[in-house]
């Protein structure tokens, strides 16, 4: 507090400025805030910016941009507040106890409310904030909020896959998902690229000289990124990609390429490369974007920007294999199924 009496004469301005600022970090979110303050992210023991700790990207906002806000990148405050409070509205009804007299679902039903309860779900209640601004979808290019059309090539692959999973849809483990077999987690939650998916939405960073290491709730999928250093051999094919990191500032930014074939991200191909940077841009924030480079799956690069918050929460264990019944149970089902099939012929 200034001392009015022996303070000089430049003094009350210089705390009327300082109260205003005051009354600015209060009211700012926290991306905001370090453009205006010039955050500077602490420091590792060899001098890099600290990224480490517990942080989560889950949020509202979606990957693409809704039909409802077409041409509108952001959101006023009120906005913002009408939308989080109708997906509390809906999570509220969700919580309601279940009718005991519903009847069964039909075969081939597909209906979340009939599998999960909204507990399991994380998928987030905020809209996201990245740089101040409250966004209406997470890709950022193409200005209006859409992934590019796929290439030619890509419908193609994406037709032969189909088509694949039809004839043999469970001949055994290898013609399940990754998820399924639990060794990457869906919807990309591991990545790269990092994306929310409903539930397990937490990431761990840790850093040492010379490595970044990433683990992810979902699956605990941990990538290692290799700071300054060359690429692995081709034939080396790795889950999560090959990952190169370097500082450029306050930022670290890092290139993976050369992902197991069996790894596709939206049809990807083998050309398929992710450039993401993570910038702590206050206490509590880290802004985390990325852009996919794939000529033969996407007509164009995109790009994504995801705020990373700071979480009191904790990482559990993830018991993938031991709680998968459903595996074992859609291929024994198939098996029955052709026998009985062969019985009939």
């Amino acid at each position: 507090m200034i001392n009015r009496l022996s303070a000089p004469v430049h003094s009350a301005p210089t705390a009327i400025v300082g109260a205003a600022l005051l009354l600015l970090s209060l009211s700012l979110p926290n991306a905001l805030l370090a453009q205006q303050t010039g955050y500077t992210a602490p420091r590792t023991a060899d001098g890099k910016p600290d990224l480490q700790g517990l942080w989560t990207n889950n949020t509202i906002t979606p990957l693409e941009r809704p039909e409802r806000f077409a041409g509108k990148p952001t959101l006023t405050e009120e906005e913002q507040r009408a939308w989080e409070q109708q997906v509390a509205d809906r999570t509220a009804e969700a919580d309601l106890p279940s009718d005991p007299n519903r009847a069964a679902p039909t075969k081939g039903q597909i209906d979340l409310e009939d599998s999960y309860n909204s507990f399991w779900f994380d998928d987030g209640t905020t809209v996201a904030i990245y740089n101040g601004e409250r966004r209406t979808s997470l890709v950022v290019d193409p200005p209006d909020g859409r992934i590019p059309a796929p290439t030619a090539a890509a419908r193609a692959r994406m037709e032969m896959a189909a088509e694949q999973r039809r004839l043999g849809p469970a001949d055994g483990p290898e013609s399940r998902s990754l998820a399924e077999r639990c060794l990457l987690s869906f919807g990309s939650s591991g990545g790269p690229p990092m994306l929310p998916a409903l539930y397990n939405n937490l990431y761990q960073i840790v850093q040492s000289p010379g490595y970044v290491m990433i683990l992810v709730e979902m699956v605990h999928d941990a990538r290692i990124i290799r700071i300054d250093d060359e690429p692995l051999p081709v034939m080396f094919q790795p889950w999560l990609g090959d990952s190169i990191g370097r500082w450029e500032g306050e930022t670290l930014v890092v290139e993976t390429s050369n992902f197991n074939p069996q790894q596709s991200f939206r049809g990807s191909s083998d050309q398929f490369k992710v450039t993401e940077r993570f910038t702590r841009v206050g206490p509590d924030t880290i802004n985390y974007s990325f852009t996919v480079n794939d000529p033969d799956t996407f007509i164009s690069a995109w790009t994504a920007e995801i705020p990373m918050n700071r979480t009191a929460d904790k990482v559990y264990e993830y018991a993938c294999h031991e709680g998968n019944y459903a595996l074992p149970g859609i291929l024994a089902g198939t098996r029955v199924e052709e026998r009985n099939s062969g019985a009939n012929q």
